[in-house]
């Protein structure tokens, strides 16, 4: 088999705040088109009117993906500034209130919010989804199998959702809680074939129950519109070099895999529970507590696990030209993923004495700085 191109495209959604209450706003109609006018087709509403899509183009290497996120984070942030507004890429508004949140009145929103009822009124939640390029079918089935087992330590380095409607949840993800409510979510099931999953998909189709592939949303999926895996676990990440390094891993997972399928050989498939108890730990912890090695049936410590696996692909960010963005993984490590930093900063606001609005309000001018941070 030729190998595949492996490129890179990268979407995330931000959260629009007001620059003087820091609470969300709904993006004006000037500022989506000006947006537009400027970045063509890679811009778009979200579901709720405060948020706003961004998504790169076909990027060959992590360093052309640098380049066009930079310019669509400045972008978004310089025509944001004139209606005094600012982005955010957190996957939860520290201390907003879905309730007060309304809906982008498009045919394909409108649908959500009658097919889905109340639960979908909950998802003020944003995410970043990686699309890796690999073209033929059976291949994009073979590897969604097998990538599925990683899903739960990208999920811990991308943890930014601590806070809900003002509250620690005690957990580092609370996005994953509001996103699992949603239909044909979670991890992938384990199809055997290409084959398999098409027939799974036609089922729905046939039925009239969803029109097509993009309303499947699974933590890895084929994607529907490109010949991609689609990598949609993680939370979204407040600075711009941290969304490089985990698109880095993805990358690297998804060559590493390919390389032992020619060598006829493959990574282990192991049941999807034994993967959602990795998940919940994620989902709770991030990277403060560790995973459990199925192989070595223990939990090892998570700087562990990210040492192992740097070396595991370090073959294939070397021929990626990633090894760099790879390796800066161990920084989100030792230096916490955005929720520590966010919890870090609401404690240094109460020692502070500020009460629990300002804490929420240092939460959130924190991640405006992460933001333009490596801008």
């Amino acid at each position: 088999m030729q190998e595949p191109d492996f490129t890179l495209g990268i979407e995330e959604e931000y959260l629009l705040v007001d620059l003087d209450s820091l609470q969300l706003a709904q993006a004006p109609e000037g500022l989506m088109e000006a947006c537009v006018a400027e970045l063509e087709g890679q811009v778009s509403p979200e579901f709720l009117q405060c948020q706003i899509e961004i998504g790169t183009r076909v990027c060959g290497t992590i360093g052309d993906a640098r380049e066009d996120l930079r310019r669509l984070r400045s972008t978004v942030a310089r025509v944001a500034k004139t209606y005094n507004l600012a982005p955010i890429a957190v996957s939860c508004h520290p201390s907003a209130d879905w309730k007060d949140q309304h809906h982008t009145r498009k045919d394909r929103y409108d649908s959500l919010q009658r097919d889905l009822g109340g639960v979908v009124r909950r998802m003020l939640i944003c995410g970043m989804h990686v699309h890796v390029g690999l073209g033929d079918n059976d291949l994009r089935a073979d590897l969604m199998r097998q990538l599925s087992y990683f899903l739960p330590h990208l999920l811990a380095l991308s943890t930014s959702s601590p806070y809900w409607q003002g509250r620690d949840t005690g957990l580092a993800s609370y996005r994953i809680s509001v996103f699992d409510n949603l239909p044909r979510t979670g991890l992938p099931p384990q199809f055997e074939s290409w084959g398999e999953y098409d027939r799974s998909v036609s089922a729905l189709v046939d039925l009239g129950i969803i029109e097509d592939s993009s309303k499947i949303w699974w933590d890895l999926r084929p994607s529907a519109r490109f010949p991609t895996l689609e990598a949609r676990i993680c939370d979204v990440q407040p600075r711009l070099e941290h969304t490089l390094s985990l698109a880095a891993v993805i990358q690297s997972l998804t060559r590493m895999l390919w390389r032992l399928r020619m060598k006829n050989q493959r990574w282990r498939i192991y049941d999807r529970f034994l993967i959602g108890e990795n998940r919940w730990r994620a989902q709770r912890y991030g990277v403060t507590e560790g995973l459990i090695d199925f192989g070595r049936a223990e939990i090892v410590p998570f700087r562990e696990l990210m040492s192992e696996l740097i070396e595991l692909v370090a073959e294939d960010a070397g021929v990626l030209r990633c090894a760099t963005e790879l390796e800066q993984v161990m920084g989100i490590v030792e230096g916490g993923t955005s929720a520590e930093r966010q919890r870090a900063v609401c404690a240094a606001a109460e020692a502070r004495g500020a009460d629990h609005d300002g804490q929420m309000r240092s939460v959130v001018s924190h991640l405006i700085k992460e933001f333009h941070a490596d801008l």
